[in-house]
């Protein structure tokens, strides 16, 4: 099966349109009742079991259907606070809890702020299968952090669908962390929709072994002097391989609307493999549209000066990893997902 595919094929042999899942893909589903939930206001809403009417998202990785018909989490989270109260999801895999297919609606209203975490952990051995999807409405000045975490361990298949909309003065920020699965497909489509509409989409990966890592994010410009950053920071070792596509699509309307794509991936090892795709589309005049991407290994010179204080080549590795990773995990602001975080990176460069 091929999943997660451009928006725009490019030539074949670059071997990035989509990416081959070969990986058994369940279909009958119990419920999964390790979900975890807090929230710091009782202004703000999460609401289990919801009954969805049928949605249409543009893109996701490819297994919609599966989510429309088989979820066995429906959640639906409503922002009312003003705030910037803390909202968090906790959804723990265990031998009795391995298959995930969930379908999450964040409705954020007008003038709001918020902070929500939606974290997939798996702390025991054992094949899990997760396949999620995340439908987000940012209305008017709006103001909210969405970060997601996935750390499956390495026996796993992770597939998250994301898409979202923008309206009028809207600030969206992605923080994502994907450390986990012996593969890992991310789909993200955001449509900027409304007049000084903004988002950022701040993104960490880490990939060992044989991992495959497939990411492919999408924006859409439509309202004028909209803003889209995407930061992508990722280090990979031993036989792990990732795919990186990025597109900024500047749409007819969007006048003086700015784009900025970056990905950068360290190689920790000869197998390593990084393919990278950033694209640029546009059809309108007074836009300014920027994309870059870079890959190599870690700096000779920079580890040799951290060794000559005393540190050992591993060692040394994991504060440059980290030096990558810190200005996206400065804007975690929840210390204890955090920390988390830096223990799951530490174990994984080992």
């Amino acid at each position: 099966m091929e999943l997660n595919s451009t928006p725009v094929r490019t030539c074949k042999n670059y071997n990035i349109n989509d990416i081959e899942f070969s990986e058994k893909i369940p279909n009958k589903f119990k419920k999964f009742e390790n979900l975890k939930i807090f929230k710091d206001t009782e202004k703000d809403e999460v609401i289990t079991d919801f009954k969805f009417k049928d949605f249409d998202i543009k893109y996701g990785t490819g297994l919609i259907d599966q989510i429309k018909n088989s979820s066995n989490q429906n959640i639906r989270v409503n922002v009312n606070s003003k705030t910037n109260k803390d909202i968090k999801l906790e959804f723990d895999f265990d031998e009795k809890n391995l298959e995930l297919v969930e379908n999450i609606e964040i409705n954020i209203e007008p003038e709001t702020t918020s902070n929500i975490y939606i974290i997939y952990r798996q702390r025991t051995s054992g094949k899990a299968f997760h396949n999620g999807l995340i439908r987000v409405l940012s209305k008017s000045n709006s103001k909210s952090i969405i970060t997601i975490v996935n750390l499956m361990n390495p026996e796993s298949s992770n597939v998250l669908s994301i898409d979202g909309k923008l309206e009028d003065g809207s600030k969206l920020k992605y923080n994502i962390v994907d450390f986990g699965g012996k593969t890992s497909i991310t789909n993200l489509y955001t449509n900027l929709l409304g007049k000084e509409s903004q988002n950022l989409i701040n993104s960490i990966y880490l990939g060992s072994n044989d991992e495959k890592i497939d990411i492919n994010y999408i924006a859409e410009c439509f309202g004028e002097k909209t803003k889209i950053d995407i930061d992508v920071q990722g280090a990979l070792k031993d036989n792990a391989k990732k795919s990186f596509k990025g597109t900024i699509d500047f749409k007819k309307g969007c006048k003086k609307a700015y784009g900025n794509e970056a990905e950068n991936c360290m190689l920790l090892s000869d197998k390593a493999k990084s393919i990278a795709l950033p694209m640029l589309l546009c059809s309108e005049e007074d836009v300014e549209g920027n994309h870059s991407s870079s890959s190599g290994k870690a700096n000779d010179k920079e580890l040799f000066y951290i060794m000559t204080r005393g540190f050992d080549r591993k060692s040394a590795e994991k504060l440059l990893v980290r030096a990558k990773f810190n200005n996206i995990l400065e804007g975690i602001t929840n210390k204890e997902v955090k920390g988390e975080i830096l223990y799951e990176m530490d174990q994984k460069l080992d």
